[in-house]
Parts: structure tokens; sequence; C-alpha cells
């Protein structure tokens, strides 16, 4: 198994479910992550990624870390400088449309969106709310070309979109496609040469759909228009996503790999949780599990079996802690308190 990885975690695209699996695999394998100093949840974002972020790194004693997939905005010369030379790169992209209709929501704090009352509104006359120079304005437009270190209001003719695409696939040996989540695990476990059961997962971070609202087809065209560096990406990457099962899977065997993943996930959704599945806010009875509440967003969360023996409650304890939780968890565990 692999277990030196660079996963850059893209806002709002099922990154927090794909951090939960590269934690446990972390926790249960005694890996070494990459936190930010103090131990937050992003490192410096939205500032581009240097070294000196990570707690533990000194340019005097360049130290290697297993792991590094907490929020940045990717500049990989810093990067190499904080894991190892053959350190596997990934990322994951979602639709451009449902990514801005998500950000819009859970973003709505922000200066590009807190004045605007729709969506609608907003890409009516986008730089009626937009300023490019605002500290928080990524949020608003091409955020995917943002996190991957680019200027997100950069022009979009054909030669600079080639060199984008050309610079993300000399730098990551995969991209993972949200919409095709399972599809994606079992790429990933094939490139990292893991078991099934490390790339399981239970959604995490998730809205209830009372907060999701429909988009008319003059919306969707609207969004990509103003998206279109992100639209640029998640097309050609999702063309090459299914190159890639294509060529090193095949689409039946894909098919067999997803069901196995899906009534693995079906078996652990019995054995951990109570109701099978996800529930609203109020009603997670463990305050420990409760995931952050952010803007409009309703986020979802799980209430666990009670009586489970030891070693199956920590099993699924891991499943369902949020990205919050488990990170400062680990952070402990990797830097512990000295006692006075």
């Amino acid at each position: 198994p692999k277990t030196d990885i660079v996963f850059l975690k893209v806002h709002k695209s099922a990154s927090s479910t794909v951090m939960n699996v590269l934690f446990r695999f972390g926790e249960t394998h005694n890996l070494t992550f990459a936190f930010p100093i103090g131990g937050g949840n992003q490192l410096y974002y939205p500032h581009h990624f240097l070294a000196r972020f990570v707690r533990g790194f000194s340019p005097k004693s360049p130290r290697r870390f297993n792991i590094l997939c907490h929020h940045m905005r990717f500049l990989q010369p810093e990067v190499q400088k904080v894991v190892s030379s053959s350190a596997v790169y990934f990322s994951i992209l979602r639709n451009p449309v449902q990514l801005m209709e998500s950000s819009f929501v859970y973003y709505k704090g922000t200066s590009a969106f807190s004045r605007a009352h729709s969506l609608e509104e907003f890409l009516s006359q986008p730089y009626r709310y937009y300023n490019p120079t605002v500290s928080d304005s990524h949020y608003a437009r091409n955020l995917m070309t943002f996190d991957f270190g680019f200027n997100p209001d950069g022009e979009v003719s054909a030669e600079r979109v080639q060199l984008m695409l050309k610079a993300i696939e000399v730098s990551f040996d995969l991209l993972l496609i949200s919409e095709y989540f399972d599809e994606s695990m079992v790429l990933l476990k094939e490139m990292l040469c893991w078991d099934l059961d490390s790339v399981v997962s239970f959604p995490l971070n998730i809205r209830d759909s009372s907060t999701k609202s429909p988009l008319s087809d003059t919306m969707v065209e609207k969004i990509k228009d103003w998206n279109r560096l992100d639209w640029e990406i998640y097309t050609h990457f999702n063309r090459t996503f299914w190159e890639r099962i294509d060529r090193d899977i095949g689409r039946e065997r894909m098919q067999q790999e997803v069901k196995m993943l899906r009534e693995r996930q079906a078996e652990l959704a019995r054995t951990c949780l109570q109701g099978m599945g996800s529930v609203a806010p109020k009603d997670i009875r463990d305050s420990s599990l409760q995931p952050l509440q952010h803007g409009n967003a309703k986020i979802l969360g799980y209430n666990l079996k009670q009586g489970l023996d030891k070693e199956t409650e920590l099993m699924c304890r891991r499943l369902v802690t949020p990205e919050l939780q488990y990170n400062s968890a680990l952070y402990k565990k990797q830097f512990p308190q000295k006692r006075p």
C-alpha cells in the first residue's frame, strides 16, 4: 500500500468524505500528517501553500510527512518540500454548476454573496456584487481554478486553458469526480494498492436537501459562463476519468467493484448506524459527532448504534466523525501536550 499522499482538498466537492478516508488510513497505519501550525483545518488558505505553514517543518532539517490533505491553495514547489518525492498526488472535481449552487448557500456570508438575495440575482449582474480584489472573492468564481493555484479571473483563451490543463496533468496522478464518487474510490484504491475497507465511507459534510434549489436551464448556462475556467477543467478531466477506467479497469469490472463497495457500505451502515442513514443536526444525539453548521446550509450527521463492542464502536465512530473533531483528535495524537 502507498503511504505518501498529497490530496488537494477542493472546496465543496465531497472532499470531506475523502479526507475521512485519509484520516482513517493514516490513523490505522500510524502515519504522519502535515498539520497546519496551530492545528487548524486549513493551511493558511487562501494564500498559496508554503512549507513553513506545516507544524514541524524546518528548512534546516526538512522532515517528510506522509499525508498532506488539508485545504490549501496548491503550489507544488512548496508542497515538494514537505512530502517524499515518490508521493502520489490526487484531487477531486465537481460539476461547477452544482459547485456554485452549493457555494452560494455555504458561503452566504462572504462579500460577493451576502448582498445578493438569490443566486439568480447574483448572476444577473455579477459585477455588482463581485469584486476580485476582495480577499474572499474566490468563493464566488472559478473556485476549483483558484484552489489549483491559478487566477480565477484570468482570460479564457484556448492557449491559456491548455496550459492550465497541462500543468494540472503534470502535477496530479489522478483526478476524481465527485458525481461518480464510488467509481472514484475504486480508482483510488487501485492506484494506492489499498483494500476495499480502506476506501469505504459514509458521506460527510452533506447538506439537507431542503436547502438545495433546482436550477433553470438559463441559470445553468449563466453559471457555466461565469465559471468558464472551472468548466474547462471539469469537462476535460471528466473525460480522462472515463478514459482511464476503460484503459485500466474496464466498465464491466468497474461495475463489479462498485457493487462490492456499495454492498460493504450497506453492511457497515447496518452494523454502525441507527436508522441506516444521515439525520438532521437537531437529531444528532452525541454532541461529539455534531458537524460544523455553516452559512445557510444544514449539514447532516449520524447516530451510532448503542451497545456495540469496543472494536466495532471505534471503527464505526471513525467513519462518522466530522472533519473538525477528527482533525483535532489526530493533531493531539501527533503532538501530545507535554505535562507541566
